[in-house]
């Protein structure tokens, strides 16, 4: 892969991670950027095919890195998962997402995670600003990262993760670059309860997490450093027993990034030198973390209706016979002027005894978006229930 010696933000995270605005040429497209955008990518294949939705699904292996509230409900003695993307798989041939994860239970009503995120980029050749060739690099990002869920009663739990952060993305061999740090954590809160509707019954779960609140990250000695992906999701999960072996669930998740929104002129959109936008985007990228996340709720140009915009929106259901097979379907949505990542997902799993598996593929909105042929793979591996590991069956239905 070629890349010329250019803004490190504007091209190669966009860029690499197909946050390609595809659908919005006759619109203003302002999509938020980010350092890290690869945190904001659901790692595993049960989420990514729900259409990204996981903050209020039954806990897994994975609960953590979603919403660590829903860790204390891991029905498990012990869990663990693996999980690989190969990824933009249309355009590039050496880019790979991994992850790992895992989880212990302290007790029937504590757990600790523990996971690692690592993407890597593939090789890039750098080039000078006239176009010689001048060094190859192949850079890389990861997360690592431990959390702690507790559940405060039957129905409700809370939970924390602490994540430290590498974006390696030049070796330091392009200008003044160098490797970007950052640690981060982030809470989250679990609820569900059993009800009936009419003859039926059912698990009703919420869950909300912010993750990503953590410093901010500089790829350059001249310390210009951008936002971490501080993300706030929202969502709900409804599942019903049709009979003794089949089940079917709902989710829905709604989330939106927690920092500044790119200014612009409302009455000259398209002219990003226009009076005042140069200097307002400055002021802007110089807030504070407790001020970005602030702000980011009323700082559209647009007003509320472009607010409303940046939220994006999950969706799926999962079929399940006797917890042994599961089929899955989802779709996500992002506004054609906010990146227009829209996609359908489909996914199938099985689990026998202790181990499972998980694949998920994406059908892109567009032929030319370059999420499509995307696929992912999951391995889990589930030891001891609640009832044989501490002789309690209260845990809730996976």
């Amino acid at each position: 892969m070629t890349l010329p010696k250019l803004s490190l933000r504007t091209v190669l995270l966009p860029g690499l991670l197909g946050l390609a605005a595809t659908g919005a040429h006759a619109q203003r497209v302002n999509a938020i950027t980010t350092a890290v955008p690869i945190l904001t990518i659901s790692p595993d294949s049960r989420s990514s095919a729900l259409g990204e939705a996981g903050v209020a699904i039954s806990p897994d292996a994975n609960a953590g890195y979603y919403n660590p509230g829903k860790l204390g409900f891991v029905r498990y003695e012990h869990t663990a998962s693996l999980s690989y993307t190969p990824w933009l798989a249309s355009i590039a041939n050496d880019m790979g997402l991994a992850y790992l994860s895992g989880t212990t239970k302290i007790g029937d009503r504590s757990t600790l995670s523990a996971n690692l995120m690592y993407f890597n980029l593939g090789e890039i050749q750098y080039r000078d600003n006239f176009g010689n060739a001048t060094t190859n690099f192949n850079p890389k990002e990861y997360a690592l990262t431990v959390g702690y869920g507790q559940k405060l009663s039957d129905n409700f739990g809370v939970g924390l993760n602490a994540r430290y952060i590498r974006s390696n993305l030049t070796g330091g061999s392009v200008g003044d670059t160098e490797p970007g740090n950052a640690v981060a954590v982030d809470l989250g809160a679990y609820y569900n309860t059993d009800l009936t509707i009419g003859p039926g019954e059912y698990n009703l779960a919420f869950g909300a997490a912010v993750s990503n609140i953590g410093n901010k990250i500089s790829y350059t000695t001249a310390n210009s450093p951008d936002f971490l992906p501080t993300n706030l999701k929202i969502g709900t999960a409804i599942t019903k027993e049709l009979d003794a072996y089949n089940k079917i669930t709902l989710t829905f998740d709604a989330n939106k990034l927690l920092v500044p929104s790119p200014f612009y002129d409302e009455n000259d959109p398209t002219n990003p030198r226009a009076a005042g936008v140069e200097e307002e985007n400055a002021r802007r990228r110089d807030y504070g973390i407790v001020r970005g996340i602030t702000s980011s709720f009323s700082d559209a140009p647009g007003g509320f209706s472009e607010e409303l915009k940046e939220i994006n929106l999950s969706g799926g259901v999962e079929y399940s016979y006797n917890d042994l097979l599961m089929v899955r379907a989802g779709y996500f949505y992002e506004n054609p002027t906010k990146g227009a990542r829209q996609y359908l997902s489909f996914g199938a799993g099985v689990r026998y005894q202790v181990f499972g598996v998980d694949g998920t593929y994406l059908v892109p909105n567009s032929k030319a978006n370059p999420l499509s042929q995307t696929l992912r793979v999951s391995l889990h591996f589930n030891f001891n229930e609640l009832s044989e590991a501490f002789g309690t069956s209260d845990a809730p239905a996976n």
